[in-house]
């Protein structure tokens, strides 16, 4: 244990003491649910332990409940993605003729998965995600891409580089 470590944990233990409750009742008034809003809190503040040089910006912060509700407001956009992209894919599963019982372990890496390549795609970008998942997903040309996003065969060219090269660096980032 390191001698920053001590004082790192003091310093989010004298955090959640003060602002435990507040974050409790902001949380709740937004996911309309007592217990999602506990497990939100309690992620809160492991990702605050977990984080990079987490002592030094704990350090720099001077509004606390700010600070705070940007870490939640992420993990609440990541909760609600997870959730929409598995109810996304049980009804898709639900819909196959002879669906596959997969096992509880294997619906884990599955849903990992998709909400991994969810935020992957999320961070390129609206027209570039639209270019690409038409691309990829439902087999159009660049022509017919071009003309349904309303934008030159260049610029949707331009938009499927951008993505190909996103997903070869996620790829290499991961040991893919």
């Amino acid at each position: 244990m390191s001698s920053r470590e001590p004082s790192l944990q003091a310093q989010v233990g004298d955090l959640y003491s003060e602002q435990h409750r507040w974050l409790k009742g902001w949380l709740r008034s937004r996911v309309a649910c007592h217990h999602l809003a506990a497990d939100l809190v309690q992620d809160v503040f492991v990702r605050i332990l977990g984080s990079h040089e987490a002592a030094q910006k704990l350090e720099s912060v001077r509004e606390p409940r700010g600070y705070l509700a940007t870490i939640a407001r992420r993990l609440m956009i990541d909760h609600f993605r997870r959730a929409r992209l598995e109810r996304a894919w049980l009804q898709v599963l639900s819909e196959q003729p002879e669906a596959v019982d997969i096992s509880a372990e294997a619906r884990i890496v599955l849903l990992d998965t998709l909400c991994e390549l969810d935020a992957m795609l999320a961070s390129l970008g609206d027209n570039v995600r639209q270019a690409f998942l038409l691309s990829q997903l439902d087999g159009m040309t660049y022509k017919a891409i071009a003309q349904t996003l309303g934008i030159s065969v260049v610029t949707v060219n331009r938009y499927i580089g951008k993505a190909m090269q996103h997903c070869i660096l996620y790829s290499l980032r991961h040991g893919e």
